[in-house]
């Protein structure tokens, strides 16, 4: 993975909202997305966007990576949502509705007249068909290292619903998982809705988890635990990391060519998953 930093939980805060920005200091996310889109409404929206910047700017949210989702450039507030986020010193501007790579384009081009450091990169939304169907050209593209599904906006216009188990919205979240893993990019599952049903939650969570996501986008705190919960290595899967490792570079000290893990034959993949999962767990344990 190119980027192992811990976005397990990713929490959208509405910046029209000071209360919730202050209390994003204290919740225990891996990243935070200042809303100045879906969440505020047209009349809210300047004051959110000097709020998020002042958010972004304060340096008092310690680990937790900071980014700005602005409005898209096809509404009223795109154009100076960019041409503030950009030397916000926020991390990532989290971008809506990306469909084509000339938009990207555009996006970076904006960014970089506006000032932002080089190091800002694009977390870009994939929600709709168009963007499902360039997913590869988007996911490669070199300021893009994140992509999040928008699920909500996928269902809509797929006209499918968001049912239970996603069976609609598979076969759309395994190509952009495809995408993803082919420029080696991190994906995020997309927000669950019903902040009453944390088994519904926790069921969606593990999903994405097996299905290979990332992380997961949440709308409420009370989401983050469960969410840091399903994508941390297991105490087992720790140990199990660490023996397969050991066990494989014993053989190969030793010139045996099959080796063997509580009764598993092991290979290299084995061994890249082994180190891959433990340096997820060694990136958590850096950030407490």
């Amino acid at each position: 993975m190119s980027d192992l930093r811990p976005r397990r939980s990713v929490l959208y805060m509405p910046s029209s909202n000071e209360r919730a920005l202050e209390k994003a200091k204290s919740i225990a996310c891996d990243a935070l997305i200042f809303d100045l889109e879906d969440a505020v409404a047209p009349d809210a929206k300047d004051a959110a966007r000097a709020n998020a910047v002042a958010a972004a700017r304060s340096g008092e949210y310690g680990h937790r990576e900071v980014t700005i989702r602005c409005n898209g450039l096809d509404t009223p507030w795109g154009a100076d949502d960019l041409a503030a986020a950009a030397t916000s010193g926020a991390a990532s501007v989290v971008i809506p509705k990306v469909n084509s790579v000339d938009y990207l384009n555009e996006i970076e081009q904006r960014l970089d007249a506006a000032g932002a450091p080089a190091e800002m990169t694009i977390w870009a939304m994939i929600e709709t068909p168009t963007a499902i169907m360039d997913v590869r050209a988007i996911a490669q593209h070199p300021r893009v290292n994140v992509l999040v599904m928008g699920n909500n906006d996928l269902a809509k216009e797929l006209r499918t619903g968001v049912l239970p188990e996603r069976t609609p919205l598979i076969p759309h979240l395994a190509l952009a998982l495809l995408g993803a893993r082919e420029a080696d990019k991190v994906i995020l599952d997309g927000v669950y809705n019903d902040v009453r049903d944390p088994d519904g939650f926790l069921v969606e969570a593990e999903q994405g988890k097996a299905m290979g996501f990332d992380g997961k986008t949440l709308v409420h705190p009370s989401q983050v635990d469960p969410a840091n919960e399903v994508w941390a290595p297991s105490a087992d899967e720790v140990d199990f990391s660490r023996r397969v490792i050991e066990a494989f570079e014993e053989a190969e000290a030793e010139g045996r060519g099959v080796v063997t893990v509580d009764g598993r034959m092991i290979e290299n993949l084995h061994v890249e998953n082994a180190k891959r999962i433990l340096a997820v767990a060694d990136a958590i344990a850096a950030i407490g």
